[in-house]
């Protein structure tokens, strides 16, 4: 074989999330298959220490917290109809402080849609998941790179913060076949689930000054641990809305944005002189990548946002985007998710949106957005 081709794999996105995910300290699978989240589930089954097929999705999370509780780090991966069964028992997962991940694969809808068609049509379902506006760490997948990266980034980022996390993604990139070269990977270092090494009475819910409780296992003998998804004070027991029970909830949210640094990540390309900036996420990331290349070859000075960490929306997002007067928000759905999420129902001067359904945005409908206003 040459030497430049001995590194270069004929790959789906699939194998290499599933890979990263074990590598990186996952160690349970629990799924019901469902299209385009399947090759996922096949893969799970042969590469996880552990691997359950459950009957359904609500009790895929329900066993999921199962094994959470008892120190395991446990995936599932689904599409939009699936994800809407498990909404209940992962917002449950988030009031017991459970690690664990989610891999969303988008793929067209409404409600069961077409099952064979991708799409960009799940991050507001993300953001509304919890009842009362609480968020879930969210991660998305812009490459091949990004499915060894972020995933490995989601599994310790569900593990530091003792949280579910979502990992969207979409039909295309996890079920296309192309040729990868795998030698520029980094290592993966495995994580474990820190636990409480104290001797006085273990508290489930007390938390230092990063505001994640230390986790025991409910598997152990010394001391006894309280899980609940009731409003609870820091020993784990219902308070109703007694101040202690209160502050323990607010905690859930503030753990997730004082620590937000820690998990934000995103990819900026930005040319000196340019007035536009195109925001994108996910699949559209590649058209417009491209996009931006014929656009420099054109003489237009433009910069790329490619936006990793989807939610909570991290603020440097907002900051960047103030430093430009045009910005134009790339993704595949019919409204403009993050498009609304950035710059609320008002919008704001200056921001544009390249749309589509049924079909992935080319480079070609983002140069012809961008240069409109020449």
């Amino acid at each position: 074989m040459h030497e430049s081709k001995k590194n270069l794999a004929f790959i789906d996105g699939s194998r290499l999330i599933t890979e990263a995910l074990v590598r990186a300290g996952a160690d349970t699978f629990v799924g019901y298959p469902i299209t385009p989240a399947n090759l996922l589930y096949l893969y799970a089954s042969k590469r996880f220490p552990t691997m359950l097929a459950a009957p359904d999705e609500i009790t895929t999370l329900q066993w999921m917290s199962g094994f959470a509780v008892a120190g395991h780090v446990p995936v599932t991966a689904t599409s939009y109809p699936g994800y809407a069964l498990m909404v209940e028992s992962i917002g449950m997962a988030a009031m017991m402080e459970l690690p664990m991940v989610i891999v969303l694969v988008q793929r067209l809808g409404p409600a069961t849609g077409t099952a064979t068609c991708g799409a960009q049509g799940d991050l507001n379902v993300v953001y509304g998941t919890m009842s009362g506006g609480y968020s879930i760490p969210t991660f998305s997948i812009s490459n091949y790179h990004d499915c060894w990266e972020l995933s490995a980034k989601a599994v310790h980022t569900a593990i530091e913060l003792r949280t579910p996390v979502v990992l969207l993604t979409s039909k295309e990139m996890v079920m296309t076949l192309q040729s990868f070269d795998w030698s520029n990977l980094p290592e993966i270092q495995p994580k474990k689930v820190k636990h409480y090494k104290g001797e006085g009475t273990y508290l489930p819910y007390k938390a230092d000054e990063t505001l994640v409780p230390d986790f025991l296992p409910v598997s152990q003998n010394k001391h006894q641990v309280r899980i609940t998804a009731s409003t609870h004070d820091t020993k784990g027991i219902l308070q109703n809305v007694l101040p202690e029970a209160i502050e323990n909830t607010k905690r859930l949210e503030q753990k997730l944005r004082r620590n937000i640094d820690e998990y934000t990540t995103y990819e900026l390309d930005e040319q000196q002189g340019s007035e536009t900036l195109i925001i994108t996420y996910d699949i559209s990331s590649q058209a417009s990548r491209e996009a931006v290349v014929h656009l420099r070859e054109k003489g237009k000075k433009v910069s790329l946002l490619v936006a990793k960490t989807l939610l909570p929306i991290p603020q440097i997002y907002v900051d960047i985007a103030n430093r430009y007067t045009r910005v134009v928000v790339v993704e595949e759905n019919l409204t403009g998710q993050l498009r609304h999420l950035l710059f609320g129902a008002a919008g704001r001067k200056g921001v544009s949106g390249v749309n589509g359904i049924a079909k992935m945005i080319s480079p070609t409908e983002i140069v012809e957005e961008v240069m409109r206003y020449e």
